[in-house]
């Protein structure tokens, strides 16, 4: 969202911290399998990844990645690993840069492909969450990915996971879901990156938003 001056808004949201109803939900769900069918599009495109990609090798997985700035900067940055990008659009995924062999992007419901990863044996060194759609409005929590009933595979699926906003209380909640699903050590920072590694980040920056992040260590 751009105000009136073309500069970047925060996300406007009744919230003053966490969502009040994040931990009963989680409570509520706790021990439910998140059973949606998987989108056919989706599995088709994670056929392609498992034709170039094994269980074992070391994997990054650069979750709705939007037009693959991030998944090359990536895969620049750990040339041993295969960096897999996943967004639902394929109007951002046609603006992507051209990518190293160590790279590769779907088309696909994320929350199909991380299901995929868990059941095929995958098990990704680094997960990313950059800037995803936060749905601020109270009424949206479930559409966050906190809230949403994938997440405790996303936890499953481990390695080092880090979430970026420029809205605090997102990742505040992701933290919380964390701390709530698998005790894991979570807290919310302030950073600046040396590097901006997507064009909502570098859009954020240049807007003078303060960003923050989360990252839960491996077990």
């Amino acid at each position: 969202m751009r105000g009136a001056d073309g500069r970047s808004r925060v996300p406007q949201s009744a919230q003053t911290g966490p969502h009040e109803q994040l931990a009963a939900l989680i409570e509520r769900r706790r021990g439910q399998d998140f059973r949606k069918p998987v989108a056919p599009y989706s599995a088709e495109a994670f056929k392609v990844f498992a034709a170039v990609c094994r269980p074992g090798a070391p994997l990054i997985v650069d979750s709705c990645c939007g037009v693959g700035e991030s998944t090359l900067h990536l895969a620049e940055r750990f040339p041993d690993h295969f960096v897999l990008g996943v967004d639902q659009s394929a109007d951002r995924l046609s603006r992507a840069p051209v990518l190293p062999a160590n790279a590769l992007l779907l088309r696909a419901d994320m929350a199909d492909i991380w299901r995929l990863l868990l059941d095929g044996g995958y098990r990704p060194a680094r997960q990313y969450m950059l800037y995803p759609n936060p749905w601020p409005k109270i009424g949206q929590l479930a559409r966050r990915w906190p809230a949403h009933p994938v997440f405790p595979r996303v936890l499953a699926l481990g390695g080092v996971i880090e979430c970026r906003s420029n809205w605090r209380i997102y990742v505040e909640e992701f933290a919380l879901a964390a701390r709530l699903l698998v005790s894991r050590n979570a807290t919310v920072e302030a950073f600046v990156p040396e590097v901006p590694m997507t064009p909502f980040e570098r859009k954020y920056l240049a807007s003078g938003h303060a960003l923050f992040r989360c990252v839960l260590d491996p077990e």
